[in-house]
């Protein structure tokens, strides 16, 4: 955790679905309890990657376990908010190599609703708060609308 905070706790995003359903899964995969006692602002703050903080990454390097948990956590909020959505199962898949490259699926049935390749894992995150929840709105969006579509396949 970082001592230099970016995120306001005043932030009226830290009270969207998805911000909320974030930290869910980030306090959920944490097992020693670090998080218990921080706010919301404080855990999801090394997700935000101001233009300091990204500077101070090496270009070239290998995602530690802390990054990559991050980046579990970010697809397993969209794979949870897409289920809240359609009200089926979806079932994320990331594969990453140690190198940082890899890709995440989310399925619903035997429907591929989202796919996305990974580069530069190390340095996963998002410019702000706001910017991490456009990104997954629009995940969410196109999730939603690719099963609107195909709901027999969804259905599996």
């Amino acid at each position: 955790m970082t001592t230099d905070a970016v995120i306001d706790p005043n932030d009226p995003v830290l009270q969207s679905d998805f911000i909320k359903e974030m930290v869910r899964q980030i306090r959920a995969i944490d097992s020693y309890g670090v998080y218990d006692t921080v706010s919301d602002a404080e855990v999801l703050d090394p997700l935000v990657l101001t233009k300091e903080r990204k500077r101070a990454i090496p270009v070239v390097g290998d995602p530690d376990e802390e990054t990559l948990a991050r980046v579990k956590a970010f697809y397993n909020a969209i794979a949870a908010q897409t289920e809240a959505e359609c009200g089926k199962m979806a079932m994320p898949m990331i594969n990453i190599s140690h190198e940082g490259f890899g890709r995440a699926i989310i399925t619903v049935g035997k429907l591929v609703v989202m796919d996305r390749s990974l580069r530069d894992v190390h340095r996963f995150g998002f410019p702000s708060l706001s910017k991490m929840k456009d990104e997954a709105d629009k995940l969410l969006s196109v999730a939603t609308s690719i099963i609107g579509e195909h709901p027999d396949a969804a259905g599996m």
